[in-house]
């Protein structure tokens, strides 16, 4: 495990969020590397100052769609605003530090997005008064949007899954909704690339591939989400591409999965 994925592991342990196993890799990781132990604090801390007078209630709707939203663009920012979180609920926090790759810039870089998070959902619960406890919010932004779209698509009724196996080993399995026209990528085992290449989603649309974004494996389980609209009777394939993408627009390798969806 790298640093990293020890900081996702972190951050939800300070939240409670955490499955039993990601609870138990969490505890390992920190046995085996106890200079990380500060993250640990770091996160707890700040998951401690959010809850400070927060009530727990249920989420008004459409609370998930707007929190996924500012994800979203919040993770196409190159430069970091790291909102500064008030100490108490009545205060309101000041006006956000940007920070970019300059020199003077102490803080490790992993930490940033949580700590922008960690500050998105601070302004939601304090300025925008939605009135949830962050122990409802902040998960909710910690979540990755591909795992959120799975879980939707999963409970769609007309839910589907396809598995195939891949080329070195482990499987692929495509998750989709024709409802929703939407579809989720979960591969198990696929490996990692140089930092030259990338992985690409296309949606194949009778003879015609359709970009559907670009993607990095993960250690043991990947997911990730097709962007654009998938239509009925589309293939979902992947292909191995120049860093940032095909720069045609179309594949530029033959496809390492390929999965039927009708």
């Amino acid at each position: 495990m790298n640093e990293t994925e020890f900081a996702e592991l972190a951050a939800g342990h300070s939240l409670g969020a955490l499955s039993a196993g990601d609870e138990q890799r969490f505890l390992a990781a920190l046995a085996e590397h106890p200079e990380w132990t500060v993250i640990a604090e770091d996160d707890a801390g700040t998951a401690a100052l959010l809850a400070e007078g927060a009530p727990v209630v249920a989420p008004p709707s459409g609370i998930r769609d707007a929190l996924l939203a500012r994800i979203a663009m919040t993770a196409q920012e190159q430069d970091t605003v790291e909102p500064v979180v008030p100490t108490r609920p009545e205060e309101a926090p000041p006006a956000p530090v940007v920070t970019g790759s300059g020199a003077g810039d102490d803080a490790p870089s992993i930490r940033r997005p949580r700590r922008l998070l960690f500050g998105l959902a601070a302004g939601l619960v304090l300025l925008v008064g939605l009135g949830v406890g962050a122990s409802v919010v902040i998960p909710q932004l910690l979540r990755p949007a591909a795992v959120v779209a799975l879980d939707r698509i999963e409970n769609a009724p007309d839910a589907a899954q396809k598995t195939v196996q891949l080329p070195e080993g482990g499987k692929a399995t495509a998750h989709w909704s024709a409802s929703m026209g939407a579809a989720v990528l979960v591969a198990d085992g696929l490996g990692r690339l140089d930092a030259a290449k990338t992985y690409e989603l296309w949606f194949v649309r009778g003879s015609t591939p359709v970009s559907a974004g670009v993607f990095e494996a993960a250690q043991g389980t990947t997911t990730a989400q097709l962007k654009g609209a998938m239509h009925a009777g589309d293939a979902i394939a992947v292909t191995v591409e120049p860093a940032g993408g095909s720069p045609t627009g179309k594949p530029t390798s033959e496809p390492i999965v390929v999965i039927p969806t009708s």
